[in-house]
């Protein structure tokens, strides 16, 4: 029902019943590209972004994504209308703290997506919250502007210093853990950037949550 732009990436809405209702945060969807006479036979995995339950014609999913190869390509093609094969919600979500403690949540690139719905039922239960977001470039940042909006600090990170601070995203990490007392980590992104937050986490004595896409 939907496909924009979004800086270096695409933001699509499918509407989708009966996925909404059971997705938590961390969920992702497994979407079939390529058409039938497709020789592309494996489905592309994709966190799930944002959803919205219910409405007259059923509920909505939503999902950021960048072209890396033909599969995604043939997705970013994709029009109003059209009809498209998917599985959800799939995966492991995030588990929520069972008492209000602080948390921060790390993203690289488009894996910010789906640590927003995270923010909003990390907040929901009392919990405060503090985003990294960082990229390559300040045109692959993603949800900077939600961030602040959902969060009680962002820190922007690019590899090139055109936005915020450069360098990686997790070179404040432990400097923020440490000034907001965080119990929790959440991260979302690239391997080696997740296996720089487990690290991190492990030095400053937090519980270390990973979304990962292999």
């Amino acid at each position: 029902v939907g496909l924009r732009r979004t800086g270096a990436y695409h933001h699509l809405t499918l509407l989708a019943p009966g996925i909404p209702e059971a997705t938590r945060p961390g969920h992702f969807v497994a979407i079939a590209v390529g058409g039938e006479g497709s020789g592309m036979l494996l489905r592309r995995a994709f966190s799930i972004h944002r959803v919205t339950p219910g409405g007259p014609t059923g509920g909505t999913v939503e999902v950021v994504f960048a072209t890396h190869g033909k599969g995604t390509r043939w997705l970013a093609d994709r029009r109003r209308g059209d009809k498209l094969d998917v599985i959800g919600p799939l995966g492991r979500p995030f588990t929520l703290p069972r008492e209000p403690v602080a948390c921060v949540l790390v993203a690289g690139g488009y894996g910010a997506a789906p640590l927003f719905m995270l923010s909003e039922a990390l907040r929901a239960r009392g919990c405060r919250v503090d985003m990294i977001l960082g990229a390559a470039t300040e045109d692959r940042l993603f949800g900077v502007l939600e961030a602040k909006r959902s969060s009680a600090s962002v820190t922007v990170t690019t590899d090139d210093g055109s936005a915020g601070l450069r360098g990686r995203v997790t070179d404040p990490l432990a400097e923020i853990v440490r000034a907001s007392d965080a119990d929790v980590i959440y991260a979302c992104g690239p391997m080696a950037m997740l296996a720089s937050v487990a690290a991190v986490a492990a030095d400053t004595g937090a519980h270390s949550q990973c979304a990962v896409e292999e």
